[in-house]
């Protein structure tokens, strides 16, 4: 399995690694930056770059056996044992982080179970299942702006498979159960905002997020809704 370093640190922008695997679906390393798509949130892109200077362009990075990173169809490829440089696209990687931490954020300011949501680096949407009046998207806009204003840290936490058993409130996402089964569960803490289940990689405090507008909220069915963001800086 591959080291996921960017669980423990969102802010690495690369690593050295070796290659343990090449096939048709990419290549996978002992060790990794690479955020691959899942929990809402897309697979990140970069590069790895060999020992000989080559650079070999990644244009997604999925799950599979570990990590795999999904190379451009002309990119050369790297053998297995080679010693390579991985690094993410930072600027693209950064957004996705801060868009992370914002839709916390909402959901926080938003009452209701979350049916589905989606990261992207300029638009971001969770959908709610809610009963009774839905909120505007100004009032929206203003509530999460007084949360990300208090500058609060924002961090990673584990339990045990048993414990979130025994706390559903902390998975807030209908659609998606976070993985369990290796024993221990990654919670992402807005210290005083919101708690939840999250292998996602976030900002460090609401601060960095920056300022966010709610710019559409749109009818998805009976009960459900959905609240679109983007970062207006």
């Amino acid at each position: 399995m591959t080291e996921e370093l960017f669980r423990q640190d969102s802010y690495l922008k690369s690593c050295e690694a070796t290659v343990v695997g090449v096939d048709e679906k990419g290549v996978r390393l002992d060790r990794t930056v690479f955020y691959p798509t899942g929990g809402g949130q897309p697979g990140d892109t970069g590069t790895l770059t060999l020992a000989d200077g080559s650079v070999t362009k990644v244009v997604d990075a999925v799950k599979g056996d570990g990590v795999v990173h999904v190379l451009a169809p002309d990119a050369p490829r790297p053998a297995v044992g080679d010693k390579v440089t991985a690094a993410v696209d930072w600027d693209r990687r950064y957004r996705h982080m801060r868009m992370h931490t914002a839709l916390h954020v909402m959901s926080a300011v938003i009452k209701g179970n979350v049916t589905g949501g989606q990261v992207n680096a300029d638009k971001s949407r969770l959908d709610f299942n809610l009963d009774g009046e839905v909120p505007t998207k100004e009032s929206v806009t203003e509530e999460m702006a007084k949360l990300i204003g208090r500058d609060a840290p924002v961090a990673a936490q584990w339990i045990t498979d048993e414990e979130l058993e025994a706390r559903p409130e902390l998975v807030k996402t209908m659609s998606v159960r976070p993985p369990s089964g290796a024993g221990k569960v990654r919670l992402l803490s807005i210290e005083g905002v919101d708690l939840q289940a999250c292998g996602g990689t976030h900002v460090a405090r609401t601060s960095e997020i920056g300022r966010v507008e709610c710019v559409k909220v749109e009818n998805k069915g009976k009960m459900n809704r959905r609240f679109i963001v983007q970062l207006v800086d």
